[in-house]
């Protein structure tokens, strides 16, 4: 059998030499090379070809996010994020290079985790995204400061619900990206408000609301417990509480994980099934699992609009996927598409209203 090959970018030497070690102590896993700073590691990256790259934000001559901008749009690899989640400006930066394409982050060694626990994640994660098969990101392409042009106009039937009252979205793995991509195609007074749920590893989830509202013109934070549903903007599931729709009001419970998650997309999709039937709309975005199928399944059998990502768009086509086998999704779109889509349900509930 094949070892995986793997490429560790890290400035510090202490830290560098950790990873290595314990990634070259397992018999499945090969290092090919080692990088100081983002600029060695796309070199090596470009004649290496390595099945994952470790990579640290923080570095000299050349950042994390910037590394990560080149190899998604350049050399596209598996790239597993290893940093720290102390500092709010590292974490930011982390959401960034998640946007932009990296797969997954791990938080550094604290020196409080259990013996042998962190050894273990770092080579589990490794081999889990090693198994994924990237697509290209072009955002580096573009030049600083500007953006994809705007995708044209898309022909996909009109959906104009007279009665669509919510939209709740799922995502996972490459969610960051996803959600980014929506919530700049909908415009500040978007009428429908959005409920979220993205899986995030705990350390690194705390500031994730307050970045997305800074990439969005809509109005994004945590929900409360208690909160009405608000008129129009986005609320996210705060780390480690499920959201839930009850009575015209969000719910945040600690009951237990399902699928391993807390939040669970499943939590909210039934949810939204059960208190809005027909005026709900439920959409799965990219994400490995199959945390959201169910729910999505349920919204489209109660009458809502139900939208899954496409497998081409998708950086991890597992949630998605279960979704279409069960016959979950009613529209099954590229990700540029689905802001379109989701402007003609609000078209239709404006619509609605005034008549």
């Amino acid at each position: 059998m094949e070892r995986i090959r793997v490429l560790v970018v890290e400035d510090s030497l202490t830290v560098r030499k950790r990873l290595v070690e314990v990634l070259g102590a397992d018999p499945e896993i090969e290092v090919v090379g080692e990088a100081a700073d983002g600029k060695e590691g796309i070199e090596l990256c470009r004649a290496l070809r390595p099945d994952v790259v470790t990579l640290d934000m923080m570095m000299p001559v050349m950042t994390g996010l910037a590394a990560t901008e080149y190899i998604m749009a350049y050399c596209p690899s598996p790239i597993l994020i290893v940093s720290s989640s102390t500092n709010r400006g590292e974490v930011f930066k982390t959401y960034d290079a998640l946007a932009a394409g990296a797969l997954d982050v791990l938080e550094k060694p604290t020196g409080e985790e259990e013996e042998g626990g962190w050894e273990a994640g770092l080579v589990g994660r490794v081999k889990l995204v090693s198994r994924i098969k990237v697509i290209t990101h072009p955002r580096a392409r573009l030049g600083p400061g500007r953006r994809a042009a705007a995708p044209p106009e898309t022909r996909e039937p009109a959906e104009r619900r007279a009665g669509c009252r919510l939209v709740a979205l799922g995502a996972s793995t490459g969610g960051p990206g996803a959600l980014v991509t929506i919530l700049r195609s909908l415009p500040p007074d978007f009428p429908l408000p959005l409920l979220i749920v993205i899986h995030l590893g705990r350390p690194f989830a705390g500031p994730f609301a307050e970045w997305l509202d800074g990439q969005s013109p809509l109005r994004v934070a945590y929900a409360s417990d208690g909160q009405a549903l608000p008129r129009a903007g986005a609320v996210l599931a705060p780390p480690g509480f499920h959201l839930a729709l009850r009575e015209g009001k969000l719910r945040l419970t600690e009951d237990p994980e399902r699928h391993s998650c807390r939040p669970s997309v499943d939590v909210l999709f039934e949810s939204v099934a059960r208190e809005a039937g027909a005026g709900g709309a439920g959409v799965l975005l990219t994400g490995m699992g199959r945390d959201g199928a169910e729910g999505l399944l349920a919204i489209r059998r109660a009458g809502g609009v139900t939208i899954s990502q496409d497998e081409a768009t998708s950086v991890v086509y597992g949630m998605p996927r279960e979704a279409a086998l069960l016959g979950a999704a009613s529209q099954v779109l590229p990700l540029d598409r689905i802001a379109p889509a989701l402007l003609r349900l609000a078209s239709g509930a404006e619509a609605g209203r005034k008549a």
